[in-house]
């Protein structure tokens, strides 16, 4: 392997000897997902400036991480290249690790991958998440547009493209790969830290089996999410990155001061959710016009797994998602139409659930105790002697 490289150290997660599950899930870490959303009315770089504001808000309320999507040719989303918007957001905090959720893999050379986060995480040690996907994250024209073929392999390839993408990222896993013959960058102190992440059981297998942490897309309202962080356990080895399995599940949540307010702000994103899934494209209205769109009352009846209430009610839907999925950590997705609403959100959300201190106004916690707390940190930590 051609050039010093750093090597991803041992990742600690042992429960202490007084561990209580229930203890626990009350002190999970918290982290933000955000699409930069373009509301009705709106232009990709108010999207984006609200994006920004919705980082730095995150990391003042103690807020673990924030991640940013991959989705090309969609009216209504502006991320459309996670690695340039996650500069961009990493430039503009301190402190909150900054991630991908994801890049969609099969879209991307895994050495063009691996370029990208080697230079994130050279100017942001420690802050930089390599969220990976298999997804195309667009419709299949789009798909064969970026990939400049109409040919989908993904199943045959992605297990050796994201070997090819860890090597190269300081964590090779098998005798030959690209990582024989270029480097991400030339000279690496540390990488990016990399969590595999789905929405269905093949990507929760090999997760498991490479030991590396999971994320599952519990906001995609597909259901299936039980059984997919289930297989992921019982496939789980240990490995350099953990001694256990760490699985970060997202949740599509709005809180607000009264329940009907929260289904109030809750009304776009249901209206537009239906939407993608009747094959109807809608954007994301105001409250007020979501809720006179003829389709609304269809939208209204549909099940869903999105947490909608009071603080108190928001957070306890959090909690008993926690137990169910046996969460190492929850992700929330809050789409509002404007962003006081999504930011009021987060705050209210923060200060009932412990995270850090920061909620409180005392800012992170440093040196507080994790007796009874899976510490993101020590479990999904950037590599090269951090964690």
């Amino acid at each position: 392997m051609p050039g010093a490289t750093a090597r991803a150290t041992a990742v600690q997660c042992d429960r202490p000897a007084n561990y209580d599950r229930a203890v626990t899930v009350a002190h999970l870490p918290l982290s933000v997902l955000d699409l930069a959303m373009v509301s009705e009315g709106s232009t990709s770089a108010q999207a984006l400036a609200e994006t920004t504001e919705v980082a730095r808000a995150a990391e003042a309320l103690g807020y673990t991480r924030i991640w940013v999507a991959e989705h090309h040719n969609m009216a209504t989303v502006a991320s459309t290249v996670p690695s340039v918007l996650m500069a961009h957001l990493a430039a503009s905090t301190s402190t909150i690790k900054v991630g991908s959720g994801g890049v969609m893999l099969p879209n991307h050379a895994p050495l063009s991958v691996a370029e990208q986060f080697a230079l994130l995480e050279a100017l942001h040690p420690g802050r930089i998440d390599l969220g990976i996907g298999r997804a195309p994250g667009s419709d299949r024209a789009t798909a064969a547009a970026l990939r400049r073929t109409d040919e989908n392999r993904d199943d045959e390839d992605f297990p050796r493209n994201l070997l090819d993408l860890m090597g190269l990222l300081g964590d090779p896993r098998s005798e030959q790969g690209l990582w024989q013959h270029f480097r991400a960058t030339p000279n690496a102190t540390s990488h990016p830290s990399v969590i595999l992440l789905g929405s269905s059981g093949f990507s929760a297998q090999l997760a498991g089996i490479l030991g590396l942490p999971f994320g599952f897309a519990h906001h995609f309202d597909m259901g299936g999410t039980v059984e997919a962080v289930g297989i992921y356990r019982h496939h789980f080895q240990p490995s350099d990155i953990l001694d256990e399995p760490y699985t970060l599940v997202t949740a599509s949540a709005i809180a607000a001061d009264t329940m009907e307010e929260a289904r109030w702000r809750a009304g776009p994103s249901q209206l537009r959710r239906y939407g993608m899934r009747t094959g109807r494209l809608l954007p994301l209205l105001p409250p007020d016009e979501a809720a006179a769109h003829p389709h609304f009352p269809a939208a209204q009846t549909m099940p869903t797994a999105s947490i909608v209430g009071t603080a108190d009610e928001v957070t306890e839907g959090m909690r008993e998602l926690a137990e169910r999925t046996e969460a190492s950590e929850l992700m929330l997705y809050t789409a509002t139409y404007g962003l006081p609403e999504r930011l009021h959100s987060l705050e209210l959300i923060a200060h009932a659930w412990p995270i850090r201190g920061a909620a409180n106004g005392d800012g992170p916690a440093e040196g507080a105790s994790t007796d009874d707390a899976v510490t993101p940190e020590g479990v999904v930590a950037g590599r090269g002697g951090r964690g």
